[in-house]
């Protein structure tokens, strides 16, 4: 029987981390299913979900921790196989505007007075096309409940953006 395992991972970025990590995947037998890695800071920093045969989780553990000679930290985790997930419609949302402290405290409070869950978030600056100068975007992928009216909720990003003066927008999932 398989068995689904998080892993999350911090440490100096090399060359190589990936590769050491999914050899030793394949060495018991498991299989990498997804994942979101970044170079932040200087810093590896990733989250990934493998599928490993029941009888090898605790030999991928003890192989896991020479991850620590590499300098990185893991945290293993094993999903809530019980543990249903409520229907949520999908959306989108994307941000893009000046920089500066409390955007993302803004708009994670706004989202959270409506129960919607942040499913997957990407943000960080890049230049803008004519001037260059630094630009804050966020992209998100959100988790509606059933309860919550599309249109109040776009008000109420619209409200913010017009006091953070950034645009956002709200669309479906793709």
């Amino acid at each position: 029987m398989q068995r689904s395992l998080v892993l999350t991972l911090l440490g100096p970025d090399r060359p190589g981390l990936v590769e050491r990590l999914s050899q030793l995947v394949v060495e018991q037998g498991g299989n990498w299913v997804e994942s979101r890695m970044a170079r932040l800071g200087g810093q590896f920093a990733g989250i990934l979900r493998v599928d490993l045969p029941s009888a090898t989780i605790d030999a991928f553990r003890v192989a896991a921790a020479s991850l620590a000679d590499a300098g990185l930290q893991l945290v293993i985790a094993e999903p809530d196989a019980d543990l249903a997930a409520p229907e949520l419609r999908p959306l989108r949302l994307s941000l893009l505007g000046h920089d500066r402290p409390g955007i993302v405290r803004e708009i994670a409070q706004v989202l959270a007075s409506r129960n919607v869950n942040v499913e997957e978030l990407e943000t960080g600056l890049e230049s803008a096309p004519m001037s260059g100068e630094q630009l804050f975007f966020a992209r998100a992928r959100l988790g509606i409940p059933s309860g919550v009216a599309e249109g109040e909720l776009r008000r109420a990003l619209e409200q913010l953006a017009g006091d953070l003066m950034v645009d956002i927008h709200l669309g479906d999932a793709q």
